[in-house]
């Protein structure tokens, strides 16, 4: 390799490099800094989309990536703790909070670097307050960042007088669509559209490309960030894909829309930048700026049809799980008697959660399915989401009106939990078979044959116990009390024919101690159905 393309390479390399730590760093200090807020804040601000673009502009800008705000985002549907059109909202802002990048790279402070990393250092190592620490990883990273973008400076300044990329950046200007593919493809390898525009403005200022050539990549770049969201979301729910979904038409769309109207784009951007008296570095921060407001602006409207578009192309499949509340309409808190009927249904799909999660759980101890697994743990996230629901929506019908049926509103408290109890349960079989799997610990076909009979009568006890609660019905009720004796005495069996496996060497310790435990927690599953059938029975 020639010396100066080594050079170049080498500092390139580096330089992006220190560049992707800088920005990490200090979206790591800011998150720290943050605390819960970043949470609170996608859950508070988005009940409408307006609401759900300010959250998504206030949590890229805390993490300085438009792709850990759409992870989360992606994240939160797939755990139904937010609907697809609420993520849609998010996302919007995420495209808008990224531009701030930009625009600090935009500031050309290179020089004071150095000086910068140097205050960072000390804040983080002279001080003992976590505040002052948080604050110096902030400081350190904004360091990092300009002097990773002045290392990477440095090593492409000497390619602007080489004849092939002259001639390269000759035809990007020509040819946007192939400046869209370059922008989308560098993206898709850095995964940081930050990082891609940050390399775009060094390269721009030091007279590598014009604007105009610059454009068309930068709307690639916007594109390019859209595959982390895609990658989140392989093996999340439909909700999640649909989310992920949205953002690659959200930038795709608007880039088609860009280039239909480059001529006007790039003559506004040239006339901002000139009245402003600002360099290229500032214009192309200006141009991400614009393209992404107006992105917004432009499809906020039609929140609906992309939600609508893509439902239509991720449709729903059978045994998909129905994420966010189904029966908690808030109009019907003025008549509390409806709205505690109401809050018993979504307590009665909540149980029936819990009983998809105990058969799922329990397959996955058996076959080692990892998609099992996943779909028991989503279900835990709304069992727990629903639980809070619940609770919130009771407690507010009950304290704006008078209940006119305590009794029944006490019965269905103390189930909520419960229910609740029983989805733990499953995530701890959940997590006692993936200990055996890590450790490769053997069950025998006794104790396998075991565990399938006190299985499948602890789902016997809790699929009578809830619908013993759906129906009020006291018959059922004593047939569960009945099935609780059975499966105590079973599990005290159990426990005995054990420790004879263990004495005759036919199980080892590993194995047992996960058989006993799968055993006991069965037995608590089969506890708390019996709970609730003494709520029917008027027992507590």
């Amino acid at each position: 390799m020639d010396v100066s393309m080594q050079d170049v390479l080498f500092k390139f390399l580096g330089g992006l490099g220190i560049f992707l730590f800088g920005i990490k760093y200090m979206g790591d200090g800011l998150e720290k800094s943050a605390g819960d807020k970043l949470r609170q804040i996608l859950e508070r601000m988005t009940t409408n989309p307006i609401k759900g673009v300010l959250a998504g502009i206030i949590v890229t800008v805390l993490l300085q990536t438009s792709s850990g705000t759409t992870v989360l985002a992606v994240g939160f549907v797939n755990a139904g703790l937010m609907t697809l059109r609420q993520a849609i909202g998010v996302i919007m802002g995420a495209n808008i909070g990224t531009t701030v990048t930009a625009f600090i790279i935009g500031i050309k402070i290179e020089n004071y670097a150095l000086p910068i990393i140097a205050a960072g250092a000390i804040l983080l190592f002279f001080f003992k307050k976590k505040k002052l620490q948080y604050l110096g990883q902030i400081v350190f990273g904004f360091g990092m960042l300009f002097y990773g973008l002045k290392t990477m400076g440095s090593g492409l300044k000497p390619l602007k007088d080489l004849q092939v990329f002259h001639d390269l950046m000759l035809n990007l200007g020509q040819n946007p669509i192939l400046g869209v593919i370059v922008g989308t493809v560098f993206t898709v390898i850095v995964q940081s559209s930050s990082a891609t525009i940050g390399i775009l403005q060094q390269l721009a200022s030091e007279g590598g490309i014009s604007l105009k050539a610059a454009l068309p990549i930068l709307f690639g770049d916007n594109i390019g960030t859209t595959i982390t969201a895609m990658l989140a979301a392989i093996g999340a729910s439909i909700a999640a894909k649909r989310a992920a979904l949205t953002h690659v038409i959200f930038n795709l769309l608007g880039t088609f829309v860009a280039l239909l109207l480059l001529p006007l784009f790039y003559t506004f951007v040239l006339w901002l930048g000139e009245a402003t008296q600002v360099d290229i570095r500032m214009q192309i921060a200006y141009a991400h700026g614009v393209f992404n407001f107006t992105n917004v602006l432009m499809q906020l409207p039609f929140i609906g049809v992309l939600a609508f578009i893509v439902t239509k192309i991720y449709r729903d499949r059978e045994g998909e799980i129905e994420f966010g509340v189904k029966n908690l309409d808030p109009r019907f808190l003025d008549n509390p008697s409806v709205a505690i009927g109401q809050a018993e249904k979504e307590l009665l799909r909540m149980a029936n959660l819990t009983r998809d999660m105990l058969h799922d759980s329990t397959q996955y101890l058996f076959t080692g399915n990892d998609k099992l697994a996943e779909s028991t743990k989503q279900r835990e996230d709304l069992v727990d989401h629903l639980e809070q629901k619940i609770i919130d929506y009771m407690t507010k019908a009950a304290t704006e009106h008078e209940i006119p049926d305590t009794e029944k509103y006490s019965s269905l408290m103390y189930a909520l939990k419960d229910i609740e109890r029983m989805g733990d349960h499953s995530m701890n079989i959940v997590e006692l078979a993936e200990y055996r799997y890590n450790n490769k610990l053997h069950l025998s076909d006794e104790a396998t044959n075991e565990l399938k009979e006190i299985i499948e009568l602890t789902s016997q006890t809790m699929a009578k116990a809830i619908k013993a609660l759906e129906h009020n019905d006291r018959t059922l009720a004593l047939e569960v009390v009945e099935l609780e004796e059975r499966v105590d005495k079973m599990e005290r069996q159990l426990r005995k024919t054990h420790l004879k496996r263990l004495n005759e060497g036919t199980c080892s310790g590993g194995s047992g101690v996960v058989f006993l435990d799968i055993v006991s927690n069965l037995e608590r599953m089969a506890d708390h159905s019996m709970n609730i059938a003494q709520y029917v029975l008027g027992e507590v």
